[in-house]
């Protein structure tokens, strides 16, 4: 099945469109700002017809791990565990609810909330995560926000390790200018330090003029980086691309409580840039065995978690 969902608000005319067969993916976000319509979400022309690689578009959901799990093994609890891996790739990736069609469980004009449970929607990879989970994903568009919210529950009687992130792909620029003229910052102090894509568990000082602090040019360097230290605004952590051209902001604005690593991607020959929450660090659930400070969360079982992330485009007055 083919279909997508468009949720729109009735007072701005702010849209965004969620496909369920493609893992909840959010393949559009649109708003007028600035006399026209800015469509904020980068995703292929055929995203709802064509074979496209699950994570390369709009906003993968990544769960019950973000990023990858060394040779997709880790150890939990007194029991071995392995996580299928992509044809050709020596790491798991982006856990089990990108890749798979989910359920829609609300639907309203400007909401729409999905759900993913593991043990069905998936069980044949059921027996490779330590506990059951069910993730609900609602997003709501309001004004000029893209807002979405988590709710994770553990339906099991063990305790679920977990870690989430969004791999959202922005669309550069915003405007009839060049992707060049839009700039990207992210207010961390740290990143982790990785070899071959993977934490080596050491976190680096980012010196305080480092330009993805003050604003990356598009173009101008190349980034596939693990950052932390993300420093909260009254509760909330947010990065920033301003594309000056066009007058157009977007900030993407996260729950300080559970998210603290930020991944930075700008994918090879696409005018995009993608920004990537996270609530840890990539394998974070080999890394904890070292005793680090990786983010990991556990969930008892019967309890649950709510935790959110919106996207908002404003103007930029120069």
């Amino acid at each position: 099945m083919s279909t997508s969902l468009r949720i729109v608000d009735p007072v701005s005319g702010a849209a965004a469109v969620i496909a369920p067969h493609l893992g909840w993916n959010c393949i559009a976000f649109e708003v007028e700002q600035s006399g026209h319509r800015v469509d904020v979400i980068d995703s292929p022309e055929d995203v709802l017809t064509g074979s496209h690689r699950p994570s390369s578009f709009g906003i993968p959901i990544l769960f019950p791990f973000p990023n990858r799990i060394r040779n997709g093994r880790f150890h939990w609890e007194g029991r071995d565990y392995d996580v299928p891996l992509q044809p050709g790739k020596p790491n798991a990736i982006h856990g089990f609810c990108y890749d798979r069609p989910w359920r829609v469980v609300d639907q309203q004009p400007d909401q729409v909330t999905g759900r993913f449970q593991l043990s069905v929607d998936d069980p044949d990879r059921r027996h490779c995560w330590p506990a059951d989970f069910i993730l609900d994903v609602r997003y709501r568009v309001a004004e000029n926000r893209l807002e979405c919210q988590f709710r994770i529950t553990n339906p099991d009687s063990v305790p679920l390790p977990w870690g989430l992130g969004t791999h959202a792909y922005f669309r550069l620029p915003f405007g009839n200018g060049a992707p060049e003229s839009c700039e990207f910052s992210a207010p961390v102090s740290e990143q982790w330090e990785l070899c071959e894509s993977l934490p080596t568990g050491r976190r680096l000082p980012v010196e305080n003029l480092a330009p993805i602090r003050q604003g990356v040019a598009f173009g101008s360097q190349a980034f596939d980086d693990v950052f932390t230290g993300w420093e909260s605004d009254g509760g909330t952590v947010r990065n920033t691309i301003i594309d000056t051209a066009a007058g157009v902001q977007l900030s993407q604005i996260c729950d300080q409580e559970y998210f603290r690593e930020v991944v930075v991607f700008t994918p090879p020959g696409r005018a995009a840039v993608c920004l990537e929450p996270y609530t840890c660090v990539t394998d974070a659930i080999n890394l904890q065995t070292q005793d680090l400070n990786t983010g990991l969360q556990v969930l008892a079982p019967g309890q649950v978690v709510q935790t959110w992330a919106v996207i908002q485009i404003s103007p930029v007055y120069v």
